[in-house]
């Protein structure tokens, strides 16, 4: 038996508002705790956790570990659909999955199962000197501002500062952030706009998003549900300048 149900499901929307722009694929996986999902994109580039606990649900039913190979894209779609007033509930049958949604009336619909075969991939650990907390409007709000200069931006980080830069024919942009953490050193890196804000369309997860950094190493950005009831996580690899 699996059966989850959820009244808050704009969190959910959230998360899947940046997933399937991200990937095509996914799978959604359950087991008798959590629904997560991992995912790593074709070119090796950007890799995506997603945890909620049972306790994030309303109600939560996984009697065996479940499996939902699912097109990203349609996925959402599916969730759109929620009004803020519906009751979403997801079940599974043996061709798909069905998405109920209760609210004045009743709708159903049913998602069939992508064939193919996958195999949840392990996030690399990264250990980060450089952590900081922004909130994750704000930060949105920083990478949209670039957007109009160029197609990628350098992030650096001292004692002081989370400082976020970038240049192009139109001219430059910088923006300073007091970050107000312990850090002792100064970093580095330079990562794509366009994959960020795919990354950030997701801001609405969590009000705060921690960002962790290094000189030429991969973003970890890492946002919380205050609840403590699950999270949403990206790995963005740096863009390497070719003209060093």
């Amino acid at each position: 038996m699996f059966k989850l149900e959820l009244t808050d499901h704009k969190t959910l929307k959230s998360a899947f508002e940046s997933i399937h722009k991200i990937v095509d694929e996914i799978v959604l996986s359950a087991d008798s705790e959590t629904l997560y999902l991992r995912a790593l994109t074709r070119d090796h580039i950007m890799f995506v956790t997603m945890e909620l606990n049972k306790t994030f649900f309303d109600e939560y039913q996984c009697d065996e570990p479940e499996q939902m190979f699912l097109d990203a894209n349609e996925f959402y779609k599916m969730l759109k659909k929620a009004k803020s007033d519906d009751i979403l509930e997801l079940t599974i049958n043996e061709s798909g999955v069905n998405i109920i949604l209760k609210g004045k009336g009743t709708r159903r619909f049913n998602l069939t199962f992508l064939d193919f075969s996958y195999d949840n991939p392990v996030p690399p650990k990264i250990e980060c000197p450089c952590n900081i907390r922004i909130s994750s409007s704000l930060l949105k709000e920083y990478i949209d501002n670039m957007s109009d200069f160029s197609d990628r931006l350098i992030f650096q980080v001292d004692q002081d500062y989370f400082k976020i830069l970038t240049d192009g024919q139109i001219g430059t942009a910088e923006i300073e952030y007091m970050h107000g953490e312990n850090i002792n050193e100064s970093v580095s890196s330079q990562f794509s706009i366009p994959k960020l804000q795919d990354m950030l369309k997701s801001s609405k997860f969590s009000e705060e998003c921690q960002v962790n950094i290094g000189n030429d190493m991969p973003l970890v950005l890492r946002l919380d549900l205050v609840t403590g009831d699950g999270y949403l996580e990206y790995l963005l690899a740096p863009r390497i300048d070719e003209s060093n």
